[in-house]
């Protein structure tokens, strides 16, 4: 499974010295994003390297989740009542036509919504620092401090959750 760290650095110097430090520990290189101010990241930051702007993806899932669960509480529900006359077939499309909308409704809102570690850090990201985001397992992200914090100074390890970041 596949955890994240967090590394906050002043300029992009320290922040590629932090990524050449990462990749020496053995993490792919598509497992290393960043974060910074918007013109930083306009100015001098390619595409590639950016984290999604939004919680678009995260919303979608849980939407889908939450809206299946009421869609077949509700075709359940309906199948007990008997003047409505629906099948558990019935019920299995309002499974399906919940799980829609909830996907579609949470999608739409998540997609407001800025990313947990941007919503998390805004503070850092505003005064100009420029956020190392590194996942992995548990064992590489270990390595990955270690060699990070050796080889760079002026780097601070953020301490984020995912989990406490979704709620």
């Amino acid at each position: 499974m596949k955890t994240r760290h967090v590394f906050s650095t002043p300029d992009l110097v320290t922040a590629q010295a932090t990524m050449d430090a990462a990749r020496e520990a053995g993490v792919d290189d598509r497992d290393i994003l960043l974060i910074a101010r918007s013109d930083i990241e306009l100015t001098s930051i390619p595409n590639e390297r950016k984290e999604a702007d939004t919680d678009l993806m995260p919303a979608a899932v849980r939407g889908a989740g939450y809206g299946s669960a009421a869609g077949l509480l509700a075709g359940l529900a309906a199948v007990v009542i008997a003047p409505i006359g629906l099948t558990l077939a019935g019920a299995a499309a309002a499974t399906v036509a919940g799980g829609l909308v909830g996907c579609w409704a949470s999608a739409l809102m998540g997609s407001a919504l800025p990313d947990p570690i941007r919503r998390k850090f805004d503070g850092l990201i505003q005064q100009g620092r420029i956020l190392v985001i590194i996942d992995g397992d548990r064992d590489l992200l270990a390595q990955a401090e270690a060699r990070v914090l050796a080889n760079t100074t002026d780097v601070d390890v953020l301490p984020f959750d995912a989990l406490s970041a979704m709620a």
